[in-house]
């Protein structure tokens, strides 16, 4: 029977992008199949920030920003906390990666035509010692264009592919199983659902029209993670991250469903580290939705007072921006599953950034104009709409209206006025010398020594309760679903691995549908900045290797 391509990729994201990018650059043909429509194209990279982990670059070094591959290492590896057999091939992976992330990394994304905002954000700051968790120095590089920026010169490189003859993309195909010929996976079997004309995120129908059968010599799965489907979320939960919440905010589309990852298994591939997984804990409900229980994580600088759902702060170094796995485990082993950041607005202008492409117009638009209109507003425009809009926000002029608006937002009156009024009292008592032991506000005039926190990021110390920073606001914070961090085990040429540690014949992964690269190549916890560029490079990978094998 004959091939209908050399290679088959199952996922038109970011990852299935890069792979066929570097597949159509080998003179290899590709058929890419995806069950969305072809406005979806990109994935959830579309939707994202456009954060870039990078070690030792150019825009470190002119922030004063001292990094080193070493420092890079030290910090992924206590972050990570690798401590399985099966994290074999996650730590190699993990190695590999800040390898690159401290190599040919940018240079090979500049020569894509990526270009890079010059400030240089500080992500996961950890708050432990040394060798614990958190980047210890700022590398959370936000691409010119965020996602959708990300996306464009792969997307290009494919088009230029499918003009030559060499790609052939097939919406609206959803597999269903993996089928092989002598040991080999080589057949691709699936449903062609309906044409849809619904929007980029939205849902689209599942009705079936027909079946499709397809051949290749090589297969490379790309279908993403399990974030949109909520019900294999709780079910993936783990025991140490608490119980799973009654309530969740969704930080991707409902389409990222993980299905793929199961038709994988049934066809001989190990799922690793299911159990390990990233979601964040500064979720608001979007006031303009685009997919059913859509969220929006809030990037916080580090002044707001972090409250759980009865008013007291939580126990350090849970500070905005230091610890999300740390924040999400304390926040469902205290019997509630919101907690709240109380600030002024002073603050929020000069500290709420929101994620995703469609939250920053300014810089998804590449606008230096709009950028700079940004930097001077008091409020920026988009985080002004949620202020005036969101189902989340309580805006007051004073602190008793403020705690009945917040109590109207729950279940239950949890807030007391006296015990919130102490509470930030003795936080702004701290403020009034240079001495404190108050060690968020350590942290706060720590960040202020970093340029960039200076300038767009991190508000100078003052009093939450001084009127001239209000008026006050509360912000009510919910769990919101994101990244899986297992998935397929892959080697270091991401060929996916059976059960016994074998080659899966004609079976390649990358993506979130790897982890990432090996199964898990962030181990427990992320350094952010890091799902993007692990699409990227094991993408590259995946589809640099399946050219390669091929006869």
């Amino acid at each position: 029977m004959a091939y209908d391509a050399d290679v088959i990729v199952i996922g038109a994201g970011l990852a299935g992008l890069v792979a066929t990018a570097e597949l159509v650059d080998a003179g290899r043909s590709v058929i890419v199949l995806d069950q969305e429509p072809e406005r979806s194209i990109g994935g959830q990279a579309h939707w994202s920030f456009g954060g870039l982990f990078l070690v030792d670059s150019p825009e470190q070094r002119r922030l004063r920003v001292k990094d080193s591959h070493d420092l890079a290492l030290q910090d992924w590896l206590g972050t990570a906390g690798f401590d399985r057999p099966e994290d074999h091939w996650p730590r190699k992976w993990a190695e590999a990666y800040v390898d690159f992330a401290a190599g040919e990394k940018r240079a090979w994304l500049h020569g894509q035509g990526i270009r890079f905002f010059p400030v240089v954000g500080w992500a996961e700051r950890g708050g432990y010692d040394a060798t614990g968790h958190g980047n210890s120095v700022p590398r959370f590089h936000i691409t010119w264009g965020t996602g959708p920026g990300v996306v464009a010169p792969f997307e290009r490189r494919v088009r230029a592919g499918v003009a030559k003859g060499l790609v052939s993309f097939r919406f609206r195909h959803r597999v269903t199983g993996l089928g092989s010929t002598a040991g080999a996976v080589d057949t691709v079997t699936g449903e062609t659902l309906e044409p849809s004309d619904a929007p980029r995120g939205t849902a689209s129908s599942r009705t079936v029209t027909g079946a499709f059968a397809l051949r290749a010599q090589a297969v490379i799965v790309t279908s993403g993670g399990i974030g949109g489907n909520h019900d294999l979320v709780r079910a993936q939960w783990p025991e140490r991250l608490g119980t799973p919440p009654r309530k969740l905010l969704s930080g991707v589309p409902a389409h990222v469903d993980g299905l793929m990852l199961g038709i994988a298994e049934a066809a001989g591939a190990h799922h690793i580290n299911g159990d390990r997984m990233w979601h964040y804990t500064e979720g608001i409900e979007n006031w303009n939705p685009i997919w059913a229980r859509h969220g929006i994580r809030i990037l916080p600088g580090p002044s707001s007072l972090w409250l759980d759902a009865r008013g007291t702060r939580l126990p350090v170094p849970l500070f905005p921006g230091f610890d999300t796995l740390g924040t999400l485990e304390h926040i469902t082993r205290s019997g509630h599953e919101h907690t709240w950041f109380v600030l002024d607005r002073r603050i929020i202008g000069k500290e709420f950034a929101l994620s995703g492409s469609e939250q920053n117009p300014d810089l998804t638009g590449k606008s230096v104009r709009d950028v700079l209109v940004r930097a001077r507003a008091d409020v920026p425009g988009p985080v002004k709409a949620f202020m005036d809009k969101g189902a989340d926000f309580v805006v007051e002029r004073d602190l008793g209206a403020l705690v009945r608006g917040m109590n109207a937002l729950t279940e239950e009156p949890l807030i007391d006025e006296a015990e919130l009024r102490r509470e930030i009292t003795a936080r702004d008592r701290e403020i009034t010398n240079p001495f404190t032991k108050d060690l968020q506000v350590t942290a706060v005039r720590g960040a202020r020594k970093f340029l960039g926190d200076r300038l767009i990021r991190t508000a100078p110390p003052h009093r939450i309760l001084d009127p001239e920073a209000g008026p006050l606001i509360a912000v009510r914070l919910n769990i919101l679903t994101r990244k899986s961090l297992g998935g397929l085990e892959t080697d270091l040429s991401s060929r996916v691995l059976t059960a016994a540690g074998d080659p899966l014949p004609g079976v390649y992964a990358a993506g979130e549908a790897a982890g990432f690269g090996g199964g898990g190549v962030h181990g427990y916890r992320s350094l952010e900045g890091t799902f993007l560029g692990g699409c990227i490079f094991s993408g590259r990978t995946a589809g640099r290797a399946a050219a390669r094998a091929l006869g």
